[in-house]
């Protein structure tokens, strides 16, 4: 029986979980289980994300479901703390504080806290069921993960019938993916049918790329599903060539029927790539000789002081970049003051667009640093860093700041090894999906140097994500 009375508990790394789970929590070795980014300035120890699922405020619950993805299944990476931080989110999910909605940053729409945990756990049995890559750190990591599938299986099954529909739908994806492991074999023709009858028809792509995966795998005809998806895709395809077509004469009708469809809630990457190639092998690096890797400018004479003064080597502060994670001293998901804390100086722009009675932070630019932040919801989603001015980013110790822009763009198109990854943006900018980099232009005097942007999913589409006035810094 749970209690939908359960008081909330204080604030603190693991003041507000309910005892079972902060005694799994105290019993952990975190110290010697670390995430993508361990002991990185800015970036939050596994315990302290775990301590704030529960948090009384909104926005840090928010924010600690983001460093789920981004610090614990890095780019379809499980690590060290990866599954014993999966052991003790689900066995949270019985609490009543996981009915609280809200919007999360890697789906549409609202859904409850328990719907959302159970998504990251269906990532999480998705990522484990992955061949392991070469190296003993990954090997280890992966067979951790996979040894907690069928306690995580026990923990999960009883919301497989809940009358939520998206904790439904949620619950019996991660069950669906769980089912690979060998010791719960036994245990798929109880979810056959309901993977089929719910998941199967789901509005969220993903799920239905599951159901139909998964019941090719348990040896069932998923030649309809296919055809339906088919269908809807090439219907969906031509709606939308209707729909941006002026002259045409089914605009308004097509735009109508777009609007009357459901609305996709698969996360930003899943509708980025056709999930039935995740796992089809990654080319190799094309033929050719390697580029040279891009070197930043050297910066104007000491004496210069005009408008197009470009920063020195030695006056730029040396930033590393973490794909969907952070970008120097910033962890994304930061609010504004928790960036004016880590940058030690307040903004000396603020833009703001009106929603209704609201105002929403839209950027913030911090002169002394060098960086212009993208907020969305009232947390970090980008980073510009200035081509004159700002921070030298380096990714794998190549500088990304202030260089020549055809030089980056072709050091990174061949370094870029996921199929699709690389898009232009209507002004031509290129656009990395694998690694949340999208390299801008930016004019100093009579030459032109990278201004880097440093993005989550959600911001790849440059056109409708970024303000007007970035298009300015050009």
């Amino acid at each position: 029986m749970i209690n939908e009375m359960t008081p909330d508990l204080p604030d603190g790394p693991a003041g507000s979980l309910p005892p079972r789970a902060r005694a799994e929590l105290a019993g952990t070795a975190w110290e010697e289980l670390p995430h993508v980014c361990t002991g990185q300035h800015g970036v939050p120890d596994t315990p302290d994300v775990l301590g704030a699922v529960l948090a009384t405020d909104p926005a840090r619950r928010v924010r600690a479901v983001g460093d789920l993805y981004r610090l614990l299944l890095h780019q379809e990476q499980v690590f060290p703390a990866t599954a014993p931080a999966a052991l003790v989110l689900a066995g949270l999910l019985d609490d009543p504080r996981t009915l609280a909605e809200d919007r999360w940053e890697r789906r549409a729409g609202r859904r409850s806290l328990r719907a959302e945990l159970l998504n990251w756990l269906a990532s999480f049995a998705d990522i484990a069921r992955l061949d392991a890559e070469d190296g003993v750190g990954v090997a280890q990591n992966l067979a951790a993960a996979r040894t907690a599938r069928p306690i995580l299986h026990d923990r999960i099954a009883d919301f497989c019938d809940a009358a939520d529909p998206l904790v439904r739908e949620a619950a019996l994806a991660a069950t669906a993916l769980l089912l690979t492991d060998p010791a719960l074999a036994s245990s798929v023709p109880r979810y056959a049918p309901a993977v089929r009858e719910v998941l199967a028809v789901s509005a969220d792509s993903y799920y239905r790329w599951i159901a139909r995966e998964r019941l090719a795998a348990w040896g069932e005809d998923v030649t309809g599903l296919v055809t339906a998806e088919k269908e809807r895709r090439a219907a969906l395809d031509w709606a939308h060539v209707l729909a941006e077509d002026p002259f045409g004469e089914g605009q308004e009708q097509a735009i109508r029927w777009l609007e009357e469809q459901p609305e996709d809630t698969a996360a930003p990457e899943r509708l980025g790539r056709r999930c039935e190639d995740r796992t089809a092998p990654i080319p190799a690096t094309p033929h050719g000789p390697v580029p040279e890797p891009p070197v930043a400018a050297a910066g104007s004479e000491a004496h210069y002081r005009g408008p197009w003064r470009i920063a020195r080597e030695e006056e730029r502060a040396e930033w590393k970049f973490t794909p969907y994670v952070g970008v120097g001293p910033l962890h994304f998901g930061m609010t504004l003051e928790e960036i004016t804390g880590a940058l030690g100086e307040g903004p000396a722009v603020s833009s703001y667009s009106q929603q209704g009675e609201d105002q929403q932070l839209k950027y913030a630019d911090f002169a002394e640093s060098g960086i212009r932040a993208l907020f969305h919801d009232g947390r970090l989603g980008c980073v510009a860093a200035d081509a004159l001015t700002g921070p030298q980013v380096r990714l794998d110790a190549v500088p990304l700041t202030g260089c020549a822009p055809s030089h980056a763009e072709d050091w990174l198109v061949h370094r870029t090894a996921r199929p699709g990854s690389l898009a232009y943006s209507v002004a031509g900018d290129p656009v990395f999906a694998d690694l949340g980099l999208a390299i801008r232009s930016q004019r100093a005097g009579d030459v032109v140097l990278t201004r880097p942007l440093f993005l989550l999913y959600d911001w790849l589409d440059l056109w409708h994500a970024l303000p007007s006035e970035e298009w300015n810094c050009s």
